[in-house]
């Protein structure tokens, strides 16, 4: 029987070039006709209607200006489009990022955030040049779901006021300080503002069920605009809280930047780069489990740090991949990134040719969409479900959700994922067992066809002086412990061991470890240690970490091993 080795595929050592060259140029590629650019410009259009408001309503919540959520959309958008690994991604101003975004403005400034921005942008870039991207994806489900639906529930509290229409001088940034002063606020009410929020998440869970194809939330805020206006209802609009919205982009401008400001704002830009990298990988995920397509994870990074880094030139807030918005573009029957770039030049022209008209919008309608928003970000399927599959994802989900809650997203994504590691540790452990062959013959097969038998051996079967285990599954540190104790106890009275690494896929330096202690141990004793069936890779870090003879013995199969045993055995004798 000859054995063939096959050639490893082309893609197993892919060159610089196709690691990052952008989907963009893929499609040019392809050949890009009319029918293409027109698929674009609907489903670029369809997307821009969708962000419009959001995009608004998120700087807003973040402690930012309308304007800068548009030019986030705008010029952030466009680059994730023009540079991004993804087909379809589209990128912007996220909800998930809001309490970070806050929290950087209230403590640092808008200076500050522009600064954490631009820093989270060059970070980002050196993620994926050094080819990091495929890690973000051992983030536990359980840890996604958690954080997200924490987020959605800080969202809900922060716009609390503007559903209102409170009157307050100061509102509390943590929730357990926040909701004792809403509480309390509560007879300052305005009940316009409440019909006008009610009035928007009405409208657009209605043409959801109704007319799901309808853009529900511009036809939402629209009609509600209309109707404060028509009514002269006393609510407070973006005209008369922010002056109402520039008719042209900024002058691109570096922020301020210094030394002390650069380590003051780092822990900032940190948890940008985390949260950007899982949103919009995650988000990348689900467009490619919508069309089929496959994305290029860290040419996708590379894109989301260059257009944080054009975000803070520009004056904006962190950009990132958009599930929602993503999805909608998938849905409206994009071709490919043109687009998203489609959607940031409709953003463009609403900016140079309707903003005025954004000044009467009110400030409670943005906030009913970010309530829908941060309702639909509440997987609530996928929390039951992780609730009932396991105590131990149940723990992951409700420390992550509590710990965002309460503590902060940076801290509860650490500890999530330490905590959802420790699990899959345990569950690691759990798979890796070790068995003994009494009597120590190789196993019957059930068609002679197959191979010659093992004859029966009877002196193997009467040998109490050699017993062999064989180890199953992955052995790493999880799982070193418990074997490295069975395996200390058989040591004692036996004159040979044989232990079969046969399947065993890999081992990690604790379990080296674990058996270079285990064959000085039997060496002192005078029992002789044989390692069967490792495979070259396993055997390589047994041999790095010391195992190697004189104080073991190697054998391709336990029949080998068996052979030199008994060979030393009957030398002694």
């Amino acid at each position: 029987m000859t054995t063939q080795t096959l050639p490893a595929p082309a893609s197993a050592n892919p060159s610089f070039a196709d690691l990052f060259t952008p989907k963009l140029v893929t499609i040019l590629r392809e050949g890009y006709g009319l029918a293409n650019l027109r698929a674009d410009a609907i489903a670029g259009l369809t997307v821009a209607i969708v962000a419009l408001p959001l995009s608004m309503a998120i700087a807003i919540a973040s402690g930012g200006t309308p304007a800068q959520g548009l030019h986030t959309a705008i010029v952030g958008g466009f680059v994730v489009s023009a540079l991004g690994g993804s087909r379809f991604q589209v990128g912007g101003p996220a909800g998930a990022f809001i309490v970070l975004v806050a929290e950087t403005v209230a403590v640092h400034g808008m200076a500050g955030l522009l600064l954490a921005t631009l820093m989270a942008g060059v970070f980002l870039m050196a993620i994926g040049f050094l080819r990091l991207g495929t890690y973000i994806k051992f983030i536990p489900y359980p840890v996604t779901i958690g954080f997200t639906a924490g987020i959605a529930i800080i969202i809900f509290a922060s716009q609390i006021k503007e559903l209102l229409g409170l009157t307050l001088a100061h509102e509390p940034g943590p929730l357990l300080d926040k909701v004792p002063v809403l509480w309390a606020h509560l007879p300052t009410a305005n009940p316009a503002t409440v019909a006008l929020a009610g009035a928007t998440i009405v409208i657009i869970a209605a043409l959801k069920k109704l007319r799901p194809n309808w853009p529900g939330l511009i036809i939402a805020v629209g009609a509600t605009t209309v109707a404060a206006v028509a009514l002269g209802l006393p609510v407070a609009t973006i005209g008369s809280q922010f002056g109402g919205i520039p008719t042209t982009l900024p002058l691109p401008a570096l922020p301020e930047i210094s030394l002390d400001t650069i380590h003051a704002v780092l822990p900032n830009a940190i948890a940008f780069t985390l949260l950007c990298s899982i949103e919009s990988l995650l988000s990348a995920v689900v467009a490619d489990g919508m069309t089929g397509r496959r994305h290029r994870s860290n040419c996708e990074l590379v894109a989301q740090g260059c257009a944080n880094i054009a975000s803070a030139v520009f004056g904006g807030i962190p950009v990132t991949g958009l599930i929602a918005r993503t999805a909608t573009n998938v849905r409206a029957g994009a071709h490919g990134p043109v687009a998203g770039m489609f959607h940031s030049l409709f953003l463009l022209l609403f900016v140079l040719v309707a903003a005025p008209l954004a000044s009467f919008v009110p400030l409670a309608s943005l906030a009913g969409v970010l309530a829908v928003v941060a309702w639909n970000m509440i997987e609530r399927p996928a929390i039951a479900t992780l609730l009932r599959a396991s105590r131990g994802d149940a723990a992951v989900l409700l420390a992550t959700f509590l710990l965002t809650i309460f503590r902060g997203l940076t801290e509860a994504i650490v500890v999530g994922f330490a905590l959802g590691s420790v699990l899959f540790i345990h569950r690691m452990s759990k798979t890796t067992a070790i068995e003994t062959h009494a009597p120590l013959i190789a196993e019957d097969r059930a068609d002679d066809a197959n191979g010659a038998r093992t004859p029966y051996d009877n002196d193997a079967a009467r040998n109490s002086d050699i017993v062999v285990y064989r180890i199953s599954g992955a052995f790493f540190f999880g799982a070193a412990a418990a074997i490295g104790s069975v395996l200390d106890q058989i040591a004692d009275t036996h004159r040979a061991l044989i232990v079969d690494f046969s399947a065993v896929p890999f081992i990690d330096s604790t379990a080296a470890n674990t058996i270079e202690s285990l064959a000085h141990k039997a060496g002192r004793k005078g029992v002789a240690v044989y390692l069967s069936g490792a495979s070259a890779d396993v055997r390589k870090d047994l041999m790095r970490h010391g195992v190697r003879p004189p104080l073991v013995h190697y054998a391709a199969h336990v029949e080998g091993a068996l052979r030199k045993a008994r060979a030393a055995e009957h030398t002694a004798s």
